[in-house]
């Protein structure tokens, strides 16, 4: 057995390894509190170290409430960035400015801390810049917080950190996210000193398909890791240490913690909240209203490599009205006939102006070889319809939507009964394309259409 390390020693070792670093920073900050350590906390260490040395300029960490994000972060990783480098410049953002000073006030408390400060000897706050919203150390750096939406005109940084982004009550509002992925782009992220070499975090519960994850993802090459309180199937991962690297392994069905929140409590809180939030907050697999309407496990799958023969290829486009950067996508879904069965081929969903609209519908029916081509009769639809027939693509079938688009897809769940699908996952993006067949216009279309021409026995 191993002797128990001596002060200098312990000293030395939190001076080194940024997972024991963040131990003891929860027990400044909790007191008494039993300080459970698990896996997650590690990986998100070792992928925070890969940020400070370089070798990640962005990077989403998606993980379930209450799970030490904001104190792994935007509290330890702040004192641990500026001790190591008193010179670097951080901003750190959350939904609201109470938060955001309460996270600033727990890391300016790290690091007027007596065993921070013998850590650390040249991390050292100014006497005059010790503000809770922008402390400053002696070598120039400082935390700056501010909440989204705040000013950060006159400050840059090395490091962006922003720590939960939205309130989840206000995720379901278009407005709000807008609002906050609008500010993060044209605001937050143009803070960054060097262009090339700084480095963005967002930490955060998933919420929403367009929430600042999905939208920074969307425009920038975003690391992402997911941790979902419950494995949706198996996983490897690699931590690395300064003391070497070791695996973890985290079998599907495995709780995130199991002692502090084991699979029988996930269930409790799933059946309290419901499906949708569940699946976003907790499994970071946030689905659109409406998605929980059909279900996955109607469908069955199959390999494209084996596809049949079909007797008809059909495609069903939902059309934006705009392709503006927070405006909605254009989604085209493409379908395949055989006897009594439709296979689902293809999912298309991209934000695009409408020249480029109108020359993907042609080359999507191209591509697959499409008699028929469904188009809602409705905003960019009616124009577009009207220049393909222009253009001799005759392809093209109006078909005029009735009500909201939920409540659509609320009509037509009785039809679709397991094994009437065979249901492709794409290669890569298997949830994307389940969550656009399970609720968006185009597969709603699709149904109604088969319906209304008596094609298959549903």
């Amino acid at each position: 057995m191993l002797p128990l390390p001596n002060f200098d020693e312990y000293d030395a070792i939190t001076r080194t390894d940024f997972n024991v670093f963040v131990e003891r920073v929860f027990v400044e900050l909790n007191g008494s509190a039993t300080y459970l350590d698990n896996f997650h906390i590690a990986a998100m260490v070792s992928e925070l170290e890969k940020v400070r040395r370089h070798e990640t300029r962005r990077l989403a960490i998606a993980l379930p409430p209450r799970s030490l994000k904001s104190l792994v972060v935007s509290v330890a990783y702040s004192a641990w960035v500026l001790g190591h480098d008193p010179s670097a410049k951080i901003i750190c953002a959350s939904y609201g400015q109470q938060l955001a000073d309460d996270l600033a006030r727990d890391c300016r408390q790290v690091m007027e801390s007596g065993w921070y400060k013998r850590l650390f000897r040249s991390a050292r706050l100014r006497a005059d810049r010790r503000a809770v919203a922008a402390f400053e150390t002696t070598a120039g750096g400082y935390r700056h917080s501010t909440s989204v939406g705040g000013v950060v005109t006159g400050f840059g940084a090395d490091i962006i950190i922003v720590d939960d982004p939205t309130k989840p009550e206000e995720a379901i509002s278009d407005v709000e996210r807008a609002k906050a992925n609008a500010w993060a782009s044209h605001t937050l992220f143009t803070r960054l000193n060097d262009k090339v070499n700084g480095a963005i975090v967002i930490v955060m519960q998933r919420l929403h398909e367009d929430d600042m994850i999905g939208h920074v993802g969307r425009v920038s090459d975003l690391k992402l890791v997911s941790f979902p309180a419950i494995a949706q199937q198996d996983e490897e991962h690699v931590l690395e240490t300064p003391f070497g690297s070791w695996r973890h392994l985290r079998a599907e069905g495995e709780a995130l913690h199991p002692n502090r929140e084991p699979v029988g409590v996930l269930e409790e809180i799933r059946r309290a909240i419901g499906n949708q939030h569940f699946d976003g907050q907790y499994l970071q697999t946030p689905s659109p209203p409406g998605g929980r309407i059909v279900k996955p496990e109607w469908f069955q799958k199959f390999d494209l490599a084996s596809q049949p023969q079909f007797d008809q290829v059909v495609q069903s486009w939902d059309t934006a009205s705009k392709a503006k950067q927070l405006a909605d996508y254009s989604v085209c879904t493409t379908w395949g006939k055989r006897g009594k069965h439709i296979f689902l081929l293809h999912v298309l969903r991209e934000r695009l102006e409408y020249p480029e609209l109108k020359r993907r519908v042609i080359s999507q029916a191209n591509i697959f070889a499409a008699q028929t081509v469904l188009i809602e009769d409705a905003s960019s639809g009616i124009a577009l319809i009207q220049d393909l027939k222009s253009d001799g693509f005759y392809k093209a079938r109006a078909v005029k939507p009735k009500g909201e688009k939920t409540m659509r897809m609320n009509a037509q769940p009785v039809s679709l009964k397991p094994g009437w699908c065979p249901f492709r996952r794409t290669r890569i993006g298997s949830r994307t394309t389940s969550t656009n067949c399970r609720c968006s216009p185009p597969a709603v279309t699709m149904i109604r259409w088969i319906r209304r021409r008596r094609r298959l026995s549903i």
